[in-house]
């Protein structure tokens, strides 16, 4: 697959996501879409998994939108990075948002597989998020991920 290509489908499903369109987001996925989001510890495997974890997503950060800024790609692999914009609602994250929207950087890198979207690994920084949406990022992990990510740090 080109480049041409390759920034053609992660731009359709950039624009998907920010219209909150789970349909036309998986219109550029391959059934074995595999979604990971190291921030929050998720993997996401196949396109049935992956439409409900968008569905939770957008459920957490309704007017969630992203912009691709620039691009590189070695043949295979995409990476994108530039910006995305959410507002955090409700209390998944077992944490009350303060309802200020969120503008972090954000650096996704996509695979292809049959001319379609078959991964994608999505960056951002929880902390940066955490502070500008009012909540504890150490709340949030520790809600992701019980009290073994203390011992790490």
């Amino acid at each position: 697959m080109n480049e041409a290509m390759m920034l053609r489908l992660a731009t359709r499903l950039a624009a998907a996501k920010s219209r909150q369109n789970i349909d036309d987001a998986l219109a550029v996925c391959h059934s074995e879409m595999l979604l990971e989001t190291p921030a929050i510890g998720s993997v996401v495997r196949g396109t049935v998994d992956y439409k409900e974890a968008l569905s939770r997503f957008f459920r957490v950060f309704p007017d969630y939108e992203v912009s691709l800024h620039r691009h590189l790609t070695d043949g295979e692999t995409l990476v994108c990075w530039g910006e995305a914009r959410m507002t955090m609602t409700g209390d998944r994250f077992g944490v009350t948002p303060s309802g200020r929207r969120a503008t972090l950087p954000v650096l996704i890198e996509f695979g292809f597989k049959d001319d379609l979207i078959a991964s994608e690994r999505f960056h951002y920084d929880l902390s940066v998020l955490c502070s500008q949406s009012g909540v504890s990022t150490d709340a949030v992990r520790r809600k992701l991920f019980g009290r073994a990510w203390e011992n790490e740090a």
